[in-house]
């Protein structure tokens, strides 16, 4: 008989997301389920309102990747009233998203999916003078890893230790086989933990220079941009330089330092091997280099075929909700996309810690939709971007994955799993990283004879539109759908990154990215399920944000009523 098992909530993440397994008599995971317990209802309130403020109300979505969704629903806007929005508004507007891509990879990696690489007990017994040697083997200039440092950060967290107040070190699966790390190398990475802290707001105070503030920034409107004074202003653009170089500086010599590390370290540790069961992926272009060039391309590979990519049609996305807490009677793509809400109660059963409340997997179990691509689960996100701009000769990509393919010893196949869709952020990060300043001095050099940063957009009451925006947020292919009739919103869809990951079983049987990555995975200890942890966490999971709240049982904990008039 199957055991099952129950992980809620899967923290370190933004959001709500519950994970429940089966596991055979070997503690193989036999079949998945991703839960997202939380109803967001950002779609619905949209309804009725000017499409003028789509931006600031849709980046409400999330507290991580604002920008994000305050982008692509002004792009949204734009795309469907045909507005031609000037070349130094699209320049701003990629500096913001290079910002936000360096700061949010850098938060991830180490704030939320770090320790479930880096055993923090076992730094404490490193040899501070070994660490310092052996991060020579992963940076010529390695950064925050000299003895002095190393010994520092050790006794800094053993005073934490010592005090029995472990903060953001409490209740982890510390002593876990399937950490590879040596006590030199967790030493390591626990000294770039602690550095990332103070690098990531270098990294929001970057974004904040052309966005206003972070989170939610606010210079960013339909039409263009409005931080003019900032562009034209010398210091605040020395100001930019010094901090995007401060924050590069530590993408070169800490986040590269520490995959390549582990990529060696855990080389062959199965539980991170595997995790890449989908063959489906898709990005969008992202980050205007100049007039005619992005950093990254659109595209669509199949069967992890890493020599063709083909364009993405957008026609072919629909979204089912068979399996998803809200009423629908066929797919539906995202312009006649509805949000009606739909929820089921748990069911009891027995699980591996006793009776509990249990999704039921065979009716509806997820405020998650479940879109598909030509009827297909598609994983998107960093792995997506780097296999479809591989796959298309990309020569900002292209050279970064060999690179770092030589210098592992791995095969380009190896991308395909847990450790490689990590690996793939960083790289990610670093191509951005080395190409960011080019937007940059793009628009510096506009600037001599062109400072438009708007045109005056024009709706129509009589008139009815519907756009669409599509950009590469930090967890993959973002997009927004918008219908506009009588000068105000009609209808509104948003298909995140997450919702393509984490969706639940579609009308056909089919499993997406979360569910279908942990099927076959074995847990060392099935009450310390770290394996399950780290196969999710690299995702960077981010579930949409809520409106109201249910307990378990269905209850209704709290109601807000939003007007929808327009404002």
């Amino acid at each position: 008989m199957s055991k099952r098992v129950v992980i809620d909530p899967i923290t370190r993440i933004e959001g709500h997301l519950r994970i429940e397994v089966e596991l055979d008599a070997n503690n193989v995971i036999e079949k998945a389920y991703a839960s997202s317990t939380l109803f967001r209802g950002l779609e619905i309130i949209m309804k009725g309102r000017t499409p003028y403020d789509t931006g600031l109300l849709m980046q409400r979505i999330c507290g991580v990747c604002t920008s994000s969704h305050y982008l692509c629903g002004t792009l949204a806007v734009e795309n469907a009233i045909n507005a031609q929005v000037p070349i130094n508004a699209k320049y701003i507007r990629s500096l913001i998203l290079t910002s936000l891509e360096m700061h949010d990879h850098i938060v991830h990696f180490y704030l939320l999916h770090g320790l479930d690489w880096v055993d923090v007990v076992s730094a404490l017994s490193a040899d501070p003078a070994k660490a310092a040697q052996e991060a020579m083997k992963w940076s010529k200039t390695p950064m925050a890893a000299g003895e002095g440092e190393l010994r520092a950060v050790q006794e800094k967290v053993q005073g934490l230790v010592n005090t029995g107040k472990l903060g953001p070190f409490a209740n982890a699966y510390w002593g876990n086989k399937t950490y590879a790390f040596t006590p030199e190398q967790n030493l390591i990475g626990l000294s770039h933990y602690l550095k990332a802290l103070e690098v990531q707001r270098v990294g929001a105070e970057m974004m904040a220079i052309w966005g206003g503030k972070n989170p939610h920034p606010q210079s960013i409107v339909v039409g263009g941009v409005t931080c003019v004074r900032d562009m034209l202003d010398p210091a605040r653009l020395q100001e930019f330089k010094q901090k995007f170089a401060h924050v590069a500086e530590f993408i070169e010599r800490a986040y590269q330092a520490d995959i390549l590390m582990a990529a060696s370290a855990f080389g062959k540790e199965p539980s991170v091997l595997g995790g890449c069961n989908i063959s489906t992926f898709m990005c969008s272009e992202s980050i205007q280099l100049n007039e005619e060039t992005h950093l990254f391309t659109s595209g669509v590979i199949r069967n992890k075929d890493i020599t063709k990519a083909e364009d993405v049609d957008l026609s072919l996305i629909a979204e089912d909700v068979t399996h998803s807490w809200y009423n629908a009677d066929k797919p539906q793509h995202p312009y006649d996309g509805t949000t009606i809400p739909e929820h089921t109660p748990f069911i009891e059963r027995d699980t591996l810690e006793g009776k509990r409340p249990t999704i039921n997997e065979a009716g509806k179990y997820s405020w998650v939709k479940s879109p598909r691509y030509n009827g297909e689960p598609v994983e998107v996100g960093p792995l997506a971007t780097i296999a479809v701009n591989y796959a298309k000769g990309n020569p900002y990509v292209v050279p970064v994955v060999n690179e770092f393919l030589k210098t592992t010893g791995l095969p380009a196949g190896a991308l395909f799993t847990t450790l490689g869709r990590t690996a793939a952020r960083m790289l990610h990060t670093l191509i951005i990283a080395r190409n960011g300043l080019t937007t940059f001095e793009s628009m510096v050099n506009n600037l001599n004879s062109d400072q438009t940063t708007y045109i005056e957009p024009t709706i129509d009451p009589a008139k009815e539109y519907k756009g669409v925006g599509v950009i590469e947020a930090p967890r993959g292919l973002l997009s927004h759908w918008i219908r506009i009739k009588d000068g105000l919103v009609e209808n509104y869809q948003a298909v995140v990154p997450t919702t393509w990951n984490a969706s639940p079983i579609d009308g056909n049987g089919k499993i997406a990215p979360y569910e279908a990555s942990l099927v076959g995975l074995k847990l060392e200890d099935p009450t310390k399920p770290l394996e399950v942890l780290r196969v999710i966490h690299s995702f960077d999971p981010c579930m949409a944000c809520s409106v109201h709240v249910m307990d378990y049982k269905g209850q209704s904990l709290s109601e807000f009523r939003i007007p929808a008039q327009a404002m």
